[in-house]
């Protein structure tokens, strides 16, 4: 089954999240080192992954539900590229280094760029290879 195949550690797979707060240094690095997070009631350590904090916002669709404005304070941006899969993992991932996700989006599985593909919204791809 495709899913499967995507959820595999063979796979990567690469989101942009807002977090909550300028992130530190120390956050991304034990972002990449793996931190702890809850599974299914059970304590899980995380493999290593790539972070790295966005020097620009990317251009994503406005929210339809404004939940924060400026006054709350700083957030910023981070790409997180794993190869792992668990459910709610990057939202996990940030509320264990004190950066909680506001907005995430999977923008890479694998090779293929999401681009501009709404949620919801399925593109055929021919020969599919990630």
């Amino acid at each position: 089954m495709m899913s499967e195949r995507i959820r595999s550690k063979t796979i990567e797979k690469e989101y942009y999240a807002q977090v909550d707060g300028d992130i530190t240094e120390e956050a991304i690095n034990a972002l990449q080192q793996g931190v702890e997070i809850g599974v299914r009631g059970t304590k899980y350590q995380t493999l290593p992954c790539n972070v790295i904090k966005l020097s620009q916002a990317p251009e994503f669709p406005p929210r339809t539900k404004r939940l924060r404005d400026d006054r709350h304070g700083p957030t910023c941006w981070i790409s997180v590229t794993l190869t792992e899969g668990k459910v709610r993992q990057v939202r996990k991932m940030t509320a264990a280094v004190g950066f909680p996700t506001l907005r995430l989006f999977r923008v890479r599985i694998g090779k293929i760029y999401l681009g501009d593909l709404a949620a919801g919204e399925v593109q055929e791809i021919d020969g599919f290879a990630v």
